[in-house]
């Protein structure tokens, strides 16, 4: 009997992996934390954000205008196996997806922040906004936010990480602050 890509997710949460090792799990935050990619462009990118949501329990929220398509062929093609596990929201704009989550706590990233994330003073629910892979957030947005912008410290010679490896590098930071990994255990 062939399951649905949604079913085989909820079975292999509670559950061993499919090849029947334990893995290490722990308990969902609640709230979930917000990650909000901001004119994405690079759909592998948001797919590797998609499966740390998936993995996370965070939601993702996608703000327009995107740099590709989200319908189910080209999800499939970009290799998005996890999207169906994926809690996701989509959004015209920043505004639009502001009016939705009112009450959550912004968190800004940006390459030219002036604080490190490390001082972040995390709480459940927090929105993580990062912008577009080749310029960021815009201007405006973190001009509006002044008070909100964070950054990862880098010592080498690059402009900035790749936005899949800072939004995990963030979202694990947030979630083991709010002590939201501790108790992991191996599921049985």
């Amino acid at each position: 009997m062939r399951r649905s890509p949604r079913d085989r997710f909820r079975l292999e949460g509670a559950t061993p992996a499919s090849d029947g090792r334990p893995r290490l799990r722990c308990s969902p935050l609640r709230p979930p934390i917000e990650v909000v990619l901001v004119e994405p462009e690079i759909p592998p990118n948001t797919g590797n954000v998609a499966r740390l949501c998936a993995a996370t329990g965070s939601r993702l929220h996608l703000v327009g205008p995107l740099g590709f398509r989200i319908d189910a062929r080209s999800v499939r093609r970009a290799g998005l196996d996890y999207w169906p596990a994926v809690e996701r929201e989509a959004h015209r704009d920043f505004d639009s997806f502001l009016e939705r989550r009112p009450g959550s706590p912004l968190f800004l990233f940006s390459a030219r922040a002036v604080r490190s994330y490390l001082a972040a003073p995390w709480a459940p629910g927090a929105a993580l906004v990062f912008g577009r892979e080749s310029t960021g957030l815009p201007e405006e947005i973190l001009a509006r936010f002044p008070d909100r912008v964070w950054g990862i410290p880098t010592s080498g010679p690059v402009r900035s990480l790749n936005l899949a490896s800072a939004v995990a590098i963030v979202l694990y930071e947030a979630l083991r602050a709010l002590g939201a990994l501790e108790p992991a255990a191996p599921a049985p």
